[in-house]
This record gives structure tokens, C-alpha cells and sequence, in this order.
């Protein structure tokens, strides 16, 4: 073998150890997902490097290389796409171009990106966007909020509430042809944390007369309380979201002071006078018996009070939907919940399904046995087609 061969063979299988991961068996696609996650883990790796030698912050690189897959607010054949800003937050507005003799349905859709990163400009959002607008007749609000590092809670929450009740004005639905009986929220991962918590929020508000019909959260993001669950112990390292990437996200939302990151790794971060929220977050008592598994279940850690102090956002149920009490529960509207399998944030889902059910809400839960993370918007894939279907006809039939 000559030096050429050799060297192109060591390069061959670098790369191949580089890109190969071993995937479960009822993984759709996993050539595709693993280009992907090869694709995202370079991406990671040299925001990590241009971080540690102090030039950028990791989450500002996220976002320089996420510009690049934004476009612009362009109208089709089928919809009409504006953007516009509400209440000084800017959305995107997607209206359906054939006419209606009835006012159309509305869905209030956000986000996701670890309160970091992401936009409604991002192509595979927009496309989302467009696809629901078309498909189910409804005028469709992608909204945006100040993100992370430079924003920290509770501004992202405050943006979409801001945003939110601007919508839900009778003039600004009777300006897009809204029919105020039939409004929806939705979002995934961060933003389905912040559907979550802004449809909470909404219950307790006097002033805003017109409620939300449904909400559909997306494997939402939902506690950073407890960052040992079984879940999380399953897909540390799977694909598109590890653990130490989630926990940074979770960190960056509240403070980009690195100490809140490093007790949330060791769960040393809670101080033992909020022990009482940890009923909240139990999955020994919340989690179906076969997603436990032979887990065993262990009693918290507890942290100084210093950082609670310091970021007392990680305590708050605008961050933490899970730690809402039984009495706030009780008066959410109509619930769909996707969780996936190989997902980090799975039992994040699932302890709230089971909370709303215990506390009379109607839910409707999809849980993806072949399902990952960012498996609703990563549109390349077919498993991507296959829950935004499901995901579309819920919505046709339930509001």
C-alpha cells in the first residue's frame, strides 16, 4: 500500500469514527442522523474552542452560524407571510390566501433553541409555519424574544407574554380574521417550556378576557430542579442534545455565571428550604412504571443558599411549569404532549402529562418510541413528516 493509500485510509476511518454513532434498532434513518448530529457536534466543538480561547461566548457562535439558515418573510401561492412586531416583539404572521366565509382558527407558535438561540426565521420553522397555516386554514404567529446570553429570565418569558396578549386583543384578531373561540399555543422544547408557562400566567390574568382553546407542547423543556432523571441518565450523550449541552442552556437562561451550571451538574444547586418543590418533579411517584425501568430513585442533594439567591429564577414556575401547584393545573386548557423516546427532556413530559391527568385536565399524549430530539423540526427526515402530521390533524380536530 502506498503512503497516499495509507494516509487516505487513516482519514477514512477518522472520519467514519467521527461520524459513526450507535444508534437503537427502531431508528428510522440513521446514516441521515448521523450526517446531522456530525454536522451539529462540529458546529459545537468549535464554538467550545473559539469560547476557551475567550474570543466569543458559545451561544453567540450558535447564533452566527444559525443566521445563515434564516429567510426571509416570503409569501407563496398558498400563504401570505408578513412580518410585523406585537407589542414591540417581532413575529412572523402566516395567513392563508384562500378565502373564508368563517373566521379561521389561531395558533400562537414559539420557538425553541434553549432560550438561547433559534428564531421564527429559521427555514425549518418558517416551512413548519407555512405547512400548519395551509394545512389547517389558520392564521399562524411565530413569535420571537430576546435571547440568552445577553437576556437572561425573565425577559424571554416576559417577550412572548408581552406578545401573546397583544394577539389576543379583539382588534388585533379581528384585524387577521380570528376567531376568538378557537386560539391555540404551541412551541417546542424551550418553547414549549414557554407555552407552558405563558398559558399558566394566562389563568391568573384579569385583563385579558379571550383564553387560549388548547396548548400543544412540544417534548417541552419543563424543571431544571432535577437533572438526574432516568431520561436524562438514558440519553446523556445521545444525539443532537447531551446532558452537559441542556444543563448549559438550562444555566445561560438564568446567568451566564458558570457556578449555577456546576451545581446543576453535581445537584447541589437547590437549597434545602425549597426541598418542599421537589414533590413537584418526584419521578418515582410521577413517571409511568415502565419508563422507571429499575431506576432507583434518589433523595436530592442539596445546595447552599447563595445561588437560589443570586438567580432565583431556576425557583420559578415562569421557568419551571412543573412546579406549578395542583390548583393552577386544574384550569389549563385542553392538552397534546409529545415526549420521544431517546430524548433528554422525555421525562420532563411525561411527569407533566401526569400531573394535568391527576389534576382533571384532558390530555392527549404522544409518546415517539423511534422519537429524539428536534425529531418535529429537523424537516430533512421522514420521522420529522410523520409527527407534524400528527401533530396537524390533533390540532384540525381539537380547535
Amino acid at each position: 500500500m502506498g503512503r497516499k493509500s495509507l494516509y487516505l485510509l487513516i482519514v477514512g476511518i477518522l472520519t467514519a469514527y467521527y461520524i459513526y454513532t450507535p444508534l437503537p434498532d427502531n431508528v428510522e434513518e440513521p446514516w441521515r442522523m448521523m450526517w446531522i448530529n456530525a454536522h451539529l457536534k462540529t458546529i459545537q466543538n468549535l464554538a467550545t474552542f473559539v469560547e476557551l480561547l475567550g474570543l466569543h461566548h458559545i451561544m453567540d457562535s450558535f447564533k452566527v452560524v444559525g443566521s445563515f439558515y434564516e429567510v426571509p418573510p416570503t409569501s407563496d401561492e398558498n400563504v401570505t407571510v408578513t412580518e410585523t412586531k406585537f407589542n414591540n416583539i417581532l413575529v412572523r404572521v402566516y395567513v392563508p390566501k384562500r378565502k373564508s366565509e368563517a373566521l379561521r382558527r389561531g395558533l400562537f407558535y414559539i420557538h425553541g433553541g434553549g432560550w438561547c438561540v433559534g428564531s421564527a426565521a429559521l427555514s425549518d420553522y418558517d416551512l413548519l409555519s407555512r405547512w400548519t397555516a395551509d394545512r389547517l386554514d389558520a392564521v399562524v404567529i411565530s413569535t420571537n424574544y430576546r435571547l440568552a446570553p445577553k437576556y437572561h429570565f425573565p425577559i424571554q418569558f416576559e417577550d412572548v407574554y408581552s406578545a401573546l396578549r397583544w394577539f389576543l386583543r379583539k382588534k388585533v384578531l379581528a384585524k387577521y380574521g380570528v376567531n376568538p373561540e378557537r386560539i391555540g399555543i404551541s412551541g417546542d422544547s424551550a418553547g414549549g417550556n414557554l407555552a407552558a408557562a405563558v398559558t399558566q400566567q394566562l389563568l391568573d390574568d384579569p385583563d385579558v378576557k379571550i383564553k387560549l382553546k388548547i396548548q400543544s407542547l412540544i417534548y417541552p423543556a419543563l424543571q431544571p430542579l432535577d437533572v438526574d432523571l432516568p431520561s436524562y441518565q438514558e440519553n446523556s450523550n445521545f444525539l443532537f442534545l447531551s446532558k452537559s449541552l441542556m444543563v448549559r442552556f438550562w444555566s445561560e437562561y438564568f446567568t451566564t455565571d458558570r457556578s449555577l451550571e456546576k451545581a446543576m451538574l453535581s445537584r447541589q444547586h437547590v437549597p434545602v428550604e425549597s426541598s418542599h418543590l421537589f414533590k413537584f418533579v418526584n419521578w418515582s411517584s410521577l413517571l409511568p412504571e415502565r419508563f422507571i425501568k429499575g431506576h432507583v430513585y434518589n433523595n436530592p442533594n442539596y445546595g447552599s443558599s447563595e445561588l437560589a439567591k443570586k438567580y432565583p429564577g431556576f425557583l420559578d414556575v415562569r421557568a419551571a411549569p412543573l412546579l406549578a401547584d395542583d390548583n393552577k393545573l386544574h384550569g389549563l386548557p385542553l392538552t397534546y404532549v409529545i415526549t420521544c423516546q431517546y430524548d433528554l427532556l422525555r421525562d420532563d413530559g411525561l411527569m407533566y402529562v401526569t400531573r394535568l391527568r391527576n389534576a382533571g385536565v384532558q390530555v392527549t399524549h404522544n409518546h415517539v418510541e423511534d422519537g429524539f430530539h428536534g425529531a418535529f423540526s429537523y424537516l430533512g427526515l421522514k420521522i420529522s413528516h410523520r409527527l407534524i402530521n400528527q401533530y396537524i390533524e390533533w390540532l384540525k380536530e381539537n380547535l
